[in-house]
């Protein structure tokens, strides 16, 4: 998506922008599938899991009855957990979008049934800013905890896999340093 600079409300900002606040830029996310090696490691767990499902209820279903059924269930979690991560990111991302003003950072989503929100992150001199470089890059600006199975991990908040991410961090460190009002 094209950069975007305006010293007016951009429409269907109106009651969101502070007085002053201007949009810098406004961009989406690329939505492409992407692979890692714990996702693979992931899809190929869920996969021998859907797979000794099938075989589970293919023995099931010589006994005759319907308690081959309970295997249904098993099958398709393995199938969530092979396909979830692999498709799931990319579809959320499809409907994400980013939006940098002089002031703050925004992350807007209109999912299908979840529906829309909106989440902003104040840019200030102390934010600290992480630059992930890349064909597409990521800039992360915020951090929140998750609960584990094992406690807690950080997950970083931000804009992940956009083109424009040098530009976008450049931006950032202007607000940043006062240079954009």
């Amino acid at each position: 998506m094209a950069v975007t600079e305006t010293t007016d409300v951009a429409a269907g900002w109106e009651g969101i922008l502070e007085p002053g606040e201007t949009i810098l830029w406004q961009g989406r996310p690329d939505g492409a599938v992407d692979l890692s090696p714990a996702m693979l490691f992931t899809g190929a767990f869920g996969l021998v899991f859907s797979g000794f499902a099938v075989f589970w209820m293919a023995m099931a279903a010589r006994a005759g009855g319907l308690f081959w059924m309970f295997g249904l269930i098993h099958f398709f979690v393995g199938l969530a957990v092979a396909l979830g991560p692999v498709l799931g990111r990319p579809l959320d991302r499809r409907h994400t979008y980013y939006t940098l003003t002089n002031r703050r950072a925004f992350i807007a989503k209109n999912r299908p049934i979840l529906g829309k929100t909106l989440a902003s992150f104040p840019i200030t001199a102390d934010t600290p800013l992480d630059y992930r470089d890349g064909d597409p890059g990521s800039l992360y600006f915020a951090t929140r905890h998750k609960r584990t199975a094992s406690g807690s991990s950080r997950v970083h908040i931000g804009f992940e896999r956009i083109f424009d991410a040098a530009d976008v961090f450049a931006k950032a460190r202007a607000i940043q340093r006062g240079v954009v009002k």
